[in-house]
């Protein structure tokens, strides 16, 4: 079985979205796509497999949502901003799963999750529960309680080491990261029009990590640099991982169909 034969197979499956997959460049919701994602996700879900969300966009819908003309400057506005933010796109999100018949579970995590193992026991037994009974799990991180998010530090950092964290506490068979790049290249394509897509990585190299500009979209927080780290994690404890470009949720299909799309990171399985 070749490796893209191996995420056909995949019955455990993480997904995570971020900002600029769940918003347009005005910073204003992007309602069609998260329409399409959630016909898409119910849909997988309908075919037997078992899906655990992990979006971004709290602060960037909770932006759009109070009309205000850019994103906040000072922690304490911004973790307003994503108070207000977070129930929007949970009432979005489980306004559109319903309308497939599908109900979903909010999962707000912090640092300390996986640092303490009393917690962590308790958070994954959470997540087995709600997947048992077919309710999806929808993961953020607590941007009213944690600044790691915010302020971009290397903690969870932002939500691709996130949704690797929950690939590995959840014990996924595959974790897909939906950004606005086509996958990982040997150099930034937004700067070098000479730049490769890299279809399949087996080590994760220094190398690699050269290629990585870590230059990030405007209203995310992840570079490329935080998607190589969630590789790494992910790899690690034996979750494939596929990045791969969000505009067309789509891709999701194709993906689990075994479809050579975006940048598969083999797991040491």
């Amino acid at each position: 079985m070749n490796n893209r034969e191996r995420v056909k197979e995949a019955k455990r499956i993480v997904v995570k979205v971020g900002t600029s997959t769940l918003t347009y460049d005005n910073g204003r919701i992007n309602l069609t796509r998260i329409e399409k994602l959630t016909r898409i996700l119910s849909d997988v879900m309908n075919s037997g497999k078992e899906v655990i969300l992990v979006t971004s966009g709290a602060i960037g819908v909770g932006v759009s949502k109070l009309k205000l003309k850019e994103k906040p400057k000072t922690v304490r506005e911004k973790q307003a901003v994503a108070a207000v933010g977070q129930c929007e796109l949970m009432h979005i999100y489980s306004k559109f799963f319903g309308e497939y018949s599908h109900t979903v579970g909010q999962v707000l995590l912090t640092r300390d999750v996986v640092e303490d193992d009393h917690i962590r026991k308790n958070v994954c037994n959470t997540f087995e529960t709600l997947i048992e009974n077919n309710i999806i799990p929808i993961v953020n991180e607590n941007d009213t309680v944690s600044i790691d998010e915010i302020e971009n530090i290397v903690k969870f950092g932002d939500n691709d080491n996130l949704s690797a964290i929950v690939s590995k506490l959840v014990k996924a068979d595959l974790l897909i990261i939906l950004s606005d790049i086509d996958g990982f290249y040997n150099s930034d394509p937004r700067k070098n029009p000479d730049s490769m897509l890299i279809r399949e990585i087996e080590e994760i190299t220094d190398e690699l990590e050269e290629c990585c500009g870590g230059a990030g979209s405007n209203l995310g927080t992840g570079g490329m640099i935080t998607k190589l780290t969630a590789a790494r994690t992910a790899t690690e404890s034996g979750v494939d991982m596929v990045l791969a470009n969000g505009e067309d949720p789509r891709i999701v299909l194709g993906i689990l169909e075994g479809e050579e799309i975006g940048t598969l990171f083999v797991s040491n399985k």
